[in-house]
């Protein structure tokens, strides 16, 4: 009797969603992170403290990578799900929030035309029809979460029945990631062809290349990876997560027991797609262009490779290996840009072999290992 009263309690105690020097943490980078545009608006160019808009644009578009990384560690990190084709979820995000941006130029194209100038240089008359209403935010937003979302629904249901994974579901969303970036590279499909999206104006009325709105865009970025951190920490801490885990690890003995594994599967595949959309439409107006090279295989391989060297199965981890590795990206292509797929292999290659458990996993064996020689 003692026993299962003890056992009730247990269940009903829940563990806290993190530590609290973990909440610490997090509150410190949140806030270190939230003062940099400040300092972009407060100091003019020259001053010691100033952040220049490049900085600030660019940490922004880190941040929608590191949402994307964090996406993919859920379905593989967590249900052992590895897909080759989230850049298709991030672009199709893009590519939802692009087309509203596209209606906000308005007159101001370079033909003076109610039709984005790509259209009007095809000679298009009208807008397609699935064009319709995205001249409103609020509809482009919806497109933003339910486009990615049906899809990998559509296509997960389908898959995870006919119980394919693997390097089998891993070849087919790389398949399906290819084949819609064919598709998209076509002028007739009406989004740009080769050349996207780009040449954005203005959102919800204020100009997008104005300091403060790029602050603006810059805190919203920071507060949805938050926010999704927070949610996938939730998913994974509850009893969902541990049916999850248990997929990734004995999916058969999980089936022996009187689990079916397809509800869950899908639940977190179709929320890390939406989270991936999501990522991609925060992405467009800070870079300001999206085009069909961001469903390439490359871009979903990087996005393994950013999990991979954060530390796959460990949600933080994945946030920082796609800024480790974005960062360094971002000096190698200044410096010796022909050579930077040959630079990203290789990091992949050593983490497999030499990091299995990424900056994470080696930042704690330290903190063991000192804890060890202090005690």
């Amino acid at each position: 009797m003692k026993q299962t009263a003890l056992t009730d309690l247990n269940l009903l105690t829940r563990r806290p969603l993190f530590s609290g020097r973990v909440w610490t943490a997090l509150a410190v980078a949140v806030a270190l992170l939230a003062l940099l545009p400040l300092l972009n608006l407060a100091f003019p160019p020259g001053h010691a403290l100033h952040v220049s808009s490049y900085a600030v644009a660019l940490l922004g578009k880190f941040m929608c990578y590191a949402m994307a990384a964090l996406a993919l560690d859920l379905v593989w990190g967590y249900a052992g799900i590895l897909s080759l084709g989230h850049g298709l979820f991030f672009a199709l995000g893009g590519y939802a929030h692009g087309m509203y941006l596209m209606r906000a130029i308005g007159h101001d194209g370079v033909y003076q035309s109610n039709l984005p100038d790509f259209m009007v240089f095809l000679d298009w008359k009208t807008y397609p029809w699935y064009w319709s209403f995205t001249e409103h935010f609020w509809y482009a937003m919806l497109l933003v979460v339910l486009v990615p979302g049906v899809l990998a629904f559509v296509f997960g249901y389908f898959a995870f029945r006919s119980r394919i994974k693997g390097v089998y579901f891993s070849i087919i969303t790389q398949a399906l990631t290819f084949a819609a970036m064919l598709l998209f590279f076509r002028n007739d499909t009406g989004f740009g062809g080769n050349n996207g999206f780009t040449d954005f104006k203005r959102i919800l009325g204020f100009d997008i290349t104005a300091p403060g709105t790029r602050a603006t865009l810059y805190w919203i970025t920071l507060g949805a990876l938050a926010g999704a951190l927070v949610l996938a920490r939730l998913v994974t801490q509850s009893k969902l997560g541990r049916v999850l885990t248990a997929v990734r690890d004995a999916e058969s003995r999980l089936r022996f027991i009187g689990y079916d594994p397809l509800g869950f599967k899908l639940f977190v595949w179709t929320l890390s797609a939406v989270l991936c959309g999501i990522a991609g439409a925060l992405y467009v107006p800070q870079v300001g262009i999206i085009n069909p090279s961001e469903m390439s295989t490359e871009t979903s391989i990087e996005m393994v490779i950013w999990v991979a060297t954060g530390g796959r199965g460990t949600l933080i981890g994945p946030i920082i290996g796609a800024g480790a590795v974005n960062g360094l990206k971002t000096w190698f292509t200044s410096v010796l840009p022909e050579y930077w797929l040959y630079a990203l292999g290789l990091i992949f290659v050593l983490v497999t072999l030499f990091l299995p458990t990424g900056i994470v996993g080696l930042a704690r064996r330290v903190a063991a290992r000192f804890q060890e020689n202090k005690a």
